[in-house]
């Protein structure tokens, strides 16, 4: 026979978060003991039933160790190992996961025991095994650090106060606003809302709208709250552009004469039909020894952009250009980032320069790092350039041109761009055998009239002329790298930019074997070497097939994330002992960083504090990460606006991803995604299967599982969350 337990009746009120009220009145000083009066006097509680309920929460924390009893009747917090700090990662059901350096595993927190803690914010938190589950969960005891105090939301009105509602799945408190922190907001209206308190006694948190964004659905309104959720701006303050605009940007005789002058080698750009940046330039020069001269050539940023300026700080700040669907959001003001620094054709520029002697076997036979001043003779489009490597011939045809209309190019040009397709083939091949992976990922891009409305959608591929360029910038980052950390063959102490990539998560590589085996592909994982040759032969091998986006998307998740760091241990993904980011400083702050130092080392000066730098390199990778996520955010924003559209077609998809709410299903013509709730599967009553990655229906056993190909119809379309929801039409 089981023992019931005692459940304890309480007379009065019981008393609202009182672990968490307990636990924020120990934790304000851990070395002072309090008995439970004490307690009682801090959270203004007078009365008998009170005053029981905290002897009692007292008794059971102490049970449990959270608490210790120093003396009779005295109560402390238990300041031993199973106190720690961390960050918070909250999901989308309102519960999160405290991540600890302190612990190989991410550690469960239920959402009752967040203690206000927010997503990203730095907490302290009570870790303990859960007796039934004997699993490791988690407590906040107190809020460290707020990870952000601003966000985004859609304000809705009662009569004399608001509230925010965010847009972020991750804040589960709505905001609460009193009327006179209204401003000019009105019911409806999506809003930037500022977290100003959050009293003790309150479920949400109290703020002050900051800005009004407009109308929810208004396309600039949307393309708004999706950088102001990350918080990066959409324009400049005044005093940076006119810093910007007051910069000297004549190239003086003087200037030239402290560089080395490349004016006329043969040089051109190739970028995006689109660009309006252009941060990098090749030149060609074939030697009389029969080997040949190649100069990467970049935009001296640094020359214009200086250290301890309003310009360089706002540099810092935003770390990076945010590509959006719509529009860039650039790191530098316009003047200096499609004007002065941009390589434009027919313009000199000053430059910094990775220049190489090859041979016919892209071998390096010597090379060169320094400023320079270079003259672009002409600016090419992917597409014109591989116009150019397919015929091999010197007319660009009007169906790619940049003009519309058909031109001829130079032969010298055509020549040039032809050995170095030669060169950046055989570059390629020494890479890939030396264990780099090939994520050729097709890029989903809009056509958009006007007004940015999507009016169809295509895919962007990377070709032969896209390698060409990527090969040449990969060997002026690896050999700019290289000659700083390297010295006489062994690793220097000189303080770098690097950036690095660590190698896979063995976990991870096996949840993607479970996945793709069910496709019937493998991945050996039994040495580093056989893990990226099967890799490369599972991304080779599903190029092009129905589940590629989904399966290459997964692969890319198992990957450990590329940062920067002054710590090098290499790049995996791309098989290199040195890499770093010279090549993009109009959109990269790290390589601007990159540039100075490299110019410190050149003009023989000393190694400068590490610390500063990695500083610098945290705050880049956070700041990249961010902007990442809202470059997806508008391209799911942008795929949603589309399928409005289409709301009466059928479309063929796969199914990308299986949860116990439904499942997700990626439309195979547009690179779409959406749900297909679990309720909504109208032919079974289907039970999530998580082992097989898969729902089953309970009557007729039928399983919709990862990578099946399925038909569906646009059930609803939710522009603020950016979310698709399906009808499942046949499987």
């Amino acid at each position: 026979m089981t023992r019931k337990k005692k459940i304890y009746k309480k007379k009065g009120k019981i008393i609202k978060d009182l672990t968490r009220n307990i636990f924020k009145i120990l934790n304000e000083d851990s070395n002072k003991s309090y008995n439970y009066k004490q307690i009682a006097s801090r959270m203004g509680i007078s009365d008998t039933d009170g005053k029981t309920q905290i002897l009692k929460k007292l008794v059971e924390l102490t049970g449990t160790k959270k608490v210790i009893e120093t003396d009779r009747g005295k109560y402390q917090i238990n300041e031993d190992r199973n106190y720690h700090i961390g960050i918070l990662d909250v999901t989308s059901n309102g519960n999160a996961y405290f991540i600890c350096d302190d612990f190989e595993e991410d550690i469960f927190v239920h959402s009752v025991n967040l203690n206000k803690g927010l997503h990203d914010d730095t907490v302290k938190a009570y870790v303990y095994t859960k007796r039934r589950s004997k699993k490791l969960e988690a407590d906040v005891v107190e809020v460290i650090n707020r990870a952000k105090q601003e966000f985004v939301g859609r304000l809705q009105m009662s009569k004399n106060f608001g509230f925010v509602l965010p847009n972020s799945n991750k804040m589960y408190a709505d905001i609460f606003i009193a009327k006179s922190k209204l401003g000019d907001a009105e019911h409806g209206d999506m809003v930037l809302a500022k977290i100003t308190d959050w009293p003790d006694n309150s479920k949400n948190p109290f703020g002050k709208i900051v800005q009004v964004l407009g109308k929810p659905g208004e396309h600039n309104t949307e393309i708004h709250s999706i950088l102001l959720e990350y918080g990066l701006p959409y324009e400049f303050p005044k005093e940076i552009e006119e810093e910007a605009s007051q910069l000297p940007i004549e190239i003086t005789e003087e200037e030239i004469a402290k560089r080395r002058d490349m004016r006329a080698d043969l040089t051109f750009t190739i970028d995006p039909k689109d660009a309006k940046d252009f941060d990098d330039a090749l030149s060609f020069t074939k030697l009389e020894n029969g080997n040949y001269e190649i100069g990467i050539h970049i935009a001296d940023v640094s020359h214009y952009v200086q250290p301890k300026t309003k310009l360089d700080d706002e540099a810092y700040d935003r770390a990076t250009s945010v590509y959006l669907v719509d529009r860039v959001v650039p790191m530098l003001p316009e003047m200096l980032s499609n004007g002065v620094c941009s390589l434009r054709p027919e313009e000199e520029k000053l430059t910094f320069s990775a220049v190489f002697e090859m041979n016919e076997k892209a071998q390096i036979i010597n090379k060169w790092f320094g400023r320079t001043v270079t003259y672009s003779d002409k600016r090419f489009a992917y597409e014109e350039a591989q116009a150019i490597i397919e015929t091999k011939k010197n007319v660009i045809p009007k169906e790619v041109s940049l003009t519309g209309e058909s031109y001829e190019v130079a032969e010298d040009i055509v020549e040039a761009t032809l050995k170095l397709d030669e060169l950046a083939k055989k570059l390629r091949k020494k890479r890939m055998r030396a264990g780099a992976i090939s994520f050729d990922r097709v890029e989903v891009k809009f056509n958009l009239d006007e007004d940015a409305n999507p009016t169809g959608v295509y895919f962007k591929e990377a070709k032969d002329a896209n390698k060409l360029i990527e090969e040449f910038m990969l060997l002026a980052n690896r050999k700019v790298a290289e000659f700083v950390g390297l010295s006489e063959g062994k690793p220097s102490k000189n303080t770098f930019i690097y950036r690095v990539h660590d190698e896979p998560d063995v976990d991870k590589l096996a949840s993607l074997q479970n996945i793709v085996s069910k496709f019937g592909y493998k991945i050996n994982t039994e040495t580093r070497e056989k893990t990226t040759s099967s890799l490369n032969k599972l991304l080779s091998d599903v190029h092009g097939k129905g589940e590629a986006n989904m399966v290459e998307t997964l692969a890319i998740r198992s990957m450990s994330k590329a940062e920067y760091t002054t710590q090098n241990i290499g790049h995996y993904g791309l098989a290199f002992d040195y890499y770093s980011h010279f090549t993009s400083p109009i959109r990269r702050y790290p390589d601007v960083m990159t540039h100075r130092l490299l110019q410190h080392y050149l003009d023989g000066g000393k190694s400068p504090k590490m610390e500063v730098y990695e500083e610098k390199c945290k705050h880049s990778s956070k700041m990249e990460e961010l902007a990442s996520k809202a470059e997806r955010d508008s391209i799911k924003y942008m795929q949603v606006k589309y399928m409005q559209d289409h709301k009466d077609e059928e479309f063929e998809g796969v199914v990308s991803g299986v949860t116990e709410w439904g499942i997700y299903v990626e439309i195979k013509t547009n690179k779409c995604e959406g749900m297909v709730r679990i309720r909504d599967i109208k032919d079974d009553y289907y039970i999530f299967d998580e082992k097989q990655y898969a729902v089953v229906g309970q009557s007729t056993q039928n399983i919709i599982q990862l990578g099946d190909e399925v038909v569906v119809k646009v059930k609803h379309t939710d522009l603020e969350r950016k979310h698709l929801d399906f009808d499942l039409i046949s499987h």
